[in-house]
C-alpha cells in the first residue's frame, strides 16, 4: 500500500481554464505542445512549448521558441492579485544590426502587449523583462561570426478562465520575435527583419 497521499482533483476553474487552453488555435506556422509543468511553483499548472515551423514544414526551435507556462492556486497569492498567473518565454535570432537599436527591447515588450490587446485578453499586473544577446564566435567557432538573439520572459494574471486569446497572443508574440508577419492590426514588425524560412 503506497503511503502517498492521493492526487487532489483540479478545482473546476483549473480545469475550465485548461480546458481553453487546449481548445485555443496557434498560429499555422507554430508548432504547439503540452509539455510537463515544472513542479513546486503552484498547487496546479500546465505547460505548453512552441516552436516556429521551417520552410521544411517541421518544428525547429533555432528560427524561434517559446514557453507557456498556466499556474493555479486557489489561495491566490498576493503578487498574483487573483487564482491564475501566467509565466512565458520567448526567444528567436535577431539581425546583429537591429541588436544595437536602443529601442528594440521596448518594441519586444510592446508586441506581447498589443498582442494581448489585439486579442481581447483579459489579465492584470502584467511584468516582465526584454533582453538582447550579442555574442562573437573565436577560435573554431569564428566562421560562425556575429550573432544576436532577442529574449522577452513575461508574466501577468488572467483575469477570466478563457485562456485563448492568451495562448493566440503568445504564439502571436514567438512568430513576430521570428520575423514572421503579424496576423493582428496593431503589431507592427521591425524593418528588414528574416527568419530563416526559405
Amino acid at each position: 500500500m503506497s503511503d502517498n497521499p492521493p492526487t487532489p482533483s483540479p478545482p473546476s476553474a483549473f480545469t475550465a481554464a485548461t480546458d481553453s487552453v487546449r481548445r485555443a488555435t496557434a498560429r499555422d506556422d507554430l508548432a504547439v505542445t503540452e509539455i510537463p509543468a515544472p513542479s513546486g511553483l503552484a498547487p496546479f499548472s500546465l505547460a505548453l512549448a512552441g516552436d516556429v515551423v521551417g520552410a521544411n514544414g517541421r518544428a525547429d526551435a533555432d528560427l524561434g521558441t517559446g514557453r507557456f507556462i498556466l499556474l493555479h492556486d486557489a489561495d491566490e497569492p498576493e503578487a498574483w492579485g487573483g487564482p491564475f498567473r501566467v509565466v512565458c518565454f520567448a526567444q528567436a535570432p535577431l539581425e546583429t544590426d537591429l541588436a544595437l537599436d536602443p529601442f528594440v527591447a521596448d518594441v519586444a515588450w510592446s508586441w506581447l502587449v498589443d498582442s494581448l490587446d489585439a486579442r481581447g485578453a483579459s489579465y492584470d499586473a502584467a511584468s516582465g523583462t526584454a533582453t538582447k544577446v550579442l555574442s562573437t564566435g573565436y577560435g573554431e567557432l569564428a566562421r560562425h561570426g556575429d550573432g544576436a538573439q532577442l529574449e522577452l520572459r513575461a508574466s501577468w494574471s488572467p483575469t477570466s478562465t478563457d485562456l485563448a486569446p492568451h495562448i493566440e497572443a503568445w504564439s502571436e508574440l514567438i512568430c513576430t520575435l521570428a520575423g514572421l508577419p503579424p496576423t493582428v492590426e496593431g503589431v507592427t514588425l521591425l524593418a528588414s527583419r528574416r527568419v530563416g524560412r526559405d
